[in-house]
Parts: C-alpha cells; sequence; structure tokens
C-alpha cells in the first residue's frame, strides 16, 4: 500500500519481490497504470482467490529464472 510514485522507484531499483494486489470489480473512468510504459517486470501468479463480493485478491511474484 502507499504511493504509485514510491512503488515505480522501488521496482526501477529491483527492490520489489512481491506484490499482493485487490483488484476491485467497479469501473471509474480511465484509472491509474499500476505500471508505468518504461516499467517492465516478469511476474509469477502464486495465488488468486475472488471474494463473495466479486474482489480478487491476487499474489505475484518476480519471476526468478530456472
Amino acid at each position: 500500500m502507499g504511493s504509485g510514485q514510491l512503488i515505480e522507484t522501488l521496482v526501477a531499483h529491483q527492490l520489489v519481490d512481491e506484490f499482493l494486489l485487490m483488484i476491485f470489480p467497479v469501473v471509474l473512468g480511465c484509472g491509474r497504470h499500476l505500471f508505468s510504459g518504461d516499467t517492465y517486470m516478469e511476474l509469477d501468479l502464486v495465488h488468486a482467490k475472488a471474494t463473495s463480493s466479486g474482489v480478487v485478491i491476487a499474489t505475484f511474484r518476480r519471476n526468478s529464472p530456472s
């Protein structure tokens, strides 16, 4: 949780290993992008669960090559 700008800085310096995202089934205009166009990171979906209200809670980890 926190500032999108802080997250962009942490991702740019490869300091993020895992994302826990809560995805709500609501459309509010055009919204904001989670990652900027310059940001690229391969992620693996580790776990996902949908709640009874339709919220999806998903955990993504940085892809580590085998």
